[in-house]
């Protein structure tokens, strides 16, 4: 039996196999991530029952991945001061605007979700913000990251519906969210989800590299546990010398 099977090793063993295998888990758990996300992305929802926004998400919590484009109902306070005009938006041909107002769900000072009232071609054309309370529904969507840069962040026009951006222009809490009103407010066109930027293929590929990067790891410490195990012990080499010797020896 080789000396590495023997007892005093067997901690070694343990590590090796505990190593490898949390490495195999959190590729697998990375992977189940990217596919999830890519399922998430090409599930429709837009077509379902309205649920109360509360039943979908807190204002503290994360994007929940299976709800892009579940309708939502909220009830709030329009905050007027954080319109903003989102630019990119294509409709029937037409480069335009949507046009954005944080609603304070349940209060004047609770916190808000952005909510993209409409389109417009030009935002010089578009209505004054709307005041007090309101109910509406609302296509939800997590908040887009493209990495496009806002070259002045001075103005009330965004390259993308970034929360860390729109929050910069409002004085509450937001959401970790925005919606899309299914119905145009007055003087709007309506927006939809279809004016999103396309979604690449690339999709949540950060989890799917750390999945490769979790199984690489995995492999690589197999294969050092089994260049251990196969080398030989110094005990194995001096027995294997002196054996060599006596054969020489006359």
């Amino acid at each position: 039996m080789s000396s590495k099977l023997a007892p005093r090793y067997w901690g070694g063993h343990l590590l090796a196999l505990v190593a490898v295998g949390v490495a195999l888990w959190l590729g697998l758990w990375q992977y189940g991530a990217w596919q999830a996300h890519r399922d998430a992305e090409a599930a429709d929802l837009t077509g379902a029952r309205p649920v109360p926004l509360a039943d979908v998400m807190g204002p503290d919590d994360p994007f929940p991945g299976t709800k892009v484009g579940q309708p939502v109902t909220l009830a709030g306070t329009w905050v007027p001061s954080g319109t903003l005009f989102v630019s990119g938006r294509e409709r029937d041909g037409v480069d335009g605007y949507w046009v954005v107002t944080p609603v304070a769900v349940g209060g004047p000072d609770a916190a808000a979700l952005p909510v993209v009232r409409g389109w417009v071609s030009d935002p010089a054309e578009a209505p004054a913000p709307p005041t007090g309370s309101v109910r509406l529904d609302a296509w939800l969507q997590p908040p887009e990251g493209t990495g496009e840069v806002d070259d002045d962040p001075g103005d009330d026009v965004l390259p993308q519906l970034r929360i860390a951006d729109v929050i910069q222009h409002v004085d509450q809490d937001l959401y970790g969210a925005y919606g899309v009103a299914e119905e145009p407010g007055p003087g709007l066109e309506q927006a939809s989800p279809e004016q999103l930027p396309d979604v690449g293929a690339l999709t949540s590929i950060r989890n799917l590299l750390y999945a490769v990067e979790w199984w690489f790891f995995g492999a690589f410490a197999a294969f050092i546990w089994w260049r251990w195990v196969t080398e030989a012990t110094p005990e194995e080499v001096a027995a294997q010398e002196a054996a060599d010797r006596s054969q020489v020896t006359p």
